[in-house]
């Protein structure tokens, strides 16, 4: 929805048209019988313009269809040319279309935007032309709402009717399909774009309810409003519901109250970029039902901030048809369940909402790392996930710790660990060495070193066991998903987040299991400008600051293997040393996330030339 010139709060561009007029909605619906007996559905999310894998996939697990959840790479041709510079950067560094080679080269820093748009071409983006041209055929059907990244002008031409292609149903706010398979109905009803509050009452370049622009998509409120009135129109009480969704309402409180609204048994969503499928029920994962309560409402106020800012101009533009739709939306907004005190001792407040504990939810990985199945017999659902796993390789190539370093770990009245036997286990305490801005009190180091040296030296003596177990505590750390919220950070963002400011913890450091000492990482000196990492003592820097070096190399952070500061480590030099396993995973990390290090420097160093190259060659890219 275009509203009037920009606010505060709403996204919509100076000098927008009115809203267009709408016709009073149609609801386009069939049913598709799959199996009478069983069936087995194929459920993804961004495949990412790689259609020709879809049949693969299909064929891999038996599916008689496929569900698909958005980025699914609706482009052809004529849609570089509206792909603005910093979405086409974000569908280069994902497409799964692009070797590796090219892609490396083409988000290298020195990489200007005009190159990357001269060298893009629509190949190298979505196999959508060969599907469009008959090249490409979908042996079953496939059923989709749009992602974050597509492009509205195609998505239009369906809705116009201008493209249709077997097999091929994208489900939105005004089509809806029925499979009837093994025994059950499954109604679909789909909400495509991702979920940008501020851009709810915006059309972009789309026309009607669908909104979208410069090679992005976003959900809008007439969008949520027609979708209510679809589902009202079809509705049969022997149906099962199934709402298919780009953003998780797991994340989303808006979505779940959709999902309320529409009496969804199941939702299906995606945009989160796990590296498993995620499987919960409101009830599994809170503590009460307050807490249902508390996302939902925290969702109620996140939008009646915006829809009171814009209600003005939107309701002056609003034409009769557009103003039901609207109204519909809102009942969404207003949607919360209400608490019914328990009676009785020792009882909770409680619900009269069922989707408390009868609705199901699934949040998928992309595609590339995994899929969901439903086996649907005897009118039960049964699901099966498949994935490439959580990648834990990198911690063979890290230093192991001694099962002693737990316990000489613990401060001086601390209880050591029970013995396998039950009984606490024999204690040895080492003595610490205090850390300070002075020479540390420890045993005297060899005269001629330097006093930077001699400083490092006690700290070593006095705390080497110490440093293992804190080195384990940042293993443990490490986890091998993360969300990875590109496509929003594109709708919403143009700049680079910073490392969090430095919260002084523990020391880090680590011994190899052979029992050398390993020098430690340090920022280069004065006295040592060739890079050496003995040059000074680490600084104190915690747990938050090596999950931001982490997150930093988002896909590429399985790789790393250990994360050291230097003394001076501060927001403003923000130079962290990086070390990675293998030169495969380094040179992952360096060009997927070239073009953030040019104002964020770590340097990267490979494992295995630590000590050969203690420098680790020219820091990558020179700090400037």
């Amino acid at each position: 929805m275009q509203s009037a010139p920009r606010t505060a709060t709403s996204s919509t561009r100076p000098g927008s048209s009115p809203l267009p007029r709408t016709q009073p909605p149609q609801v386009n619906t069939q049913t598709k019988v799959i199996d009478t007996i069983a069936g087995r559905i194929l459920c993804i999310a961004d495949v990412r313009g790689r259609l020709s894998s879809l049949n693969d996939m299909a064929r891999e697990v038996g599916a008689k269809a496929i569900i698909h959840t958005g980025d699914f790479g609706f482009f052809e041709s004529s849609s570089l040319e509206r792909i603005n510079d910093r979405t086409l950067k974000h569908l280069t560094q994902y497409s799964p279309l692009i070797p590796n080679a090219q892609r490396g080269s083409l988000l290298a820093p020195e990489t200007p935007p005009a190159l990357i748009r001269a060298a893009m071409t629509i190949s190298l983006l979505s196999e959508f032309p060969l599907l469009l041209s008959g090249q490409i055929k979908l042996s079953i059907p496939v059923y989709t709402v749009w992602g974050a990244c597509e492009d509205v002008v195609v998505l239009e031409k369906f809705r116009q009717g201008t493209y249709d292609i077997e097999n091929l149903h994208v489900i939105d706010e005004a089509v809806t399909r029925c499979l009837d398979v093994g025994g059950v109905k499954l109604r679909l009803l789909g909400l495509g774009g991702a979920f940008v509050p501020h851009k709810m009452f915006d059309n972009g370049d789309g026309n009607a309810t669908i909104a979208g622009g410069q090679g992005t998509m976003w959900t809008t409120a007439l969008q949520i409003g027609e979708l209510v009135d679809t589902a009202q129109r079809v509705y049969d009480p022997t149906e099962t519901r199934l709402l298919v969704t780009h953003a998780s309402p797991g994340r989303e409180g808006i979505i779940a109250q959709l999902a309320l609204v529409l009496k969804a048994d199941l939702t299906i969503s995606a945009g989160l970029h796990f590296r498993y499928t995620s499987s919960w029920n409101e009830f599994s994962v809170q503590g009460d039902f307050e807490g249902f309560r508390h996302k939902i409402i925290t969702g109620k106020e996140g939008f009646d901030k915006i829809w009171e800012s814009v209600k003005p101009q939107v309701e002056a533009v609003v034409d009769d048809n557009q103003r039901i739709l609207l109204e519909k939306a809102l009942s969404v907004i207003e949607r919360v369940p209400v608490v019914q005190p328990h009676i009785g001792p020792g009882g909770t407040a409680t619900g009269d909402e069922p989707a408390w504990k009868n609705c199901w939810n699934w949040n998928l990985c992309d595609a590339a790392y995994g899929s969901l199945v439903l086996d649907i017999k005897e009118g039960r659902v049964k699901r099966t996930y498949s994935t490439k796993g959580f990648n834990y390789a990198y911690r063979r190539t890290a230093n192991t710790t001694t099962p002693n370093s737990f316990t000489s770990a613990l401060p001086n009245n601390a209880v050591a660990p029970p013995s396998p036997g039950g009984t606490p286990a024999p204690q040895k305490i080492q003595p610490l060495a205090p850390r300070s801005n002075g020479p540390s009190i420890a045993p005297t180091p060899p005269p001629q070193l330097p006093k930077q040296q001699q400083q490092q030296s006690a700290v070593n003596s006095g705390r080497e066991t110490p440093k293992d177990a804190q080195a384990l505590k940042v293993n443990g750390n490490a986890t091998a998903s993360s969300p990875d919220t590109k496509d929003k950070e594109a709708l919403q963002s143009d700049e680079v987040v910073p490392f969090s400011e430095v919260k002084p913890n523990a020391a880090q450091s680590s011994t190899p299991p052979s029992g050398k000492a390993t020098p430690v990482m340090g920022a280069p000196s004065e006295a040592n400008d060739k890079g050496n990492w003995n040059a000074g003592p680490m600084s104190p820097v915690g747990g938050n600051e090596k999950s931001d070096v982490k997150e930093f190399f988002g896909d590429a952070r399985d790789g790393i293997v250990r994360i050291h500061f230097p003394q001076n480590y501060n927001k403003a030099t923000r130079t962290a040393f990086v070390e990675f396993g293998d030169e495969e995973a380094m040179k992952m990390g360096l060009e997927k996330h070239a073009e953030k290090m040019k104002d964020i420097v770590p340097y990267v160093v490979q494992a295995d030339d630590r000590e050969s190259n203690p420098s680790g060659g020219v820091p990558w890219p020179r700090p400037r």
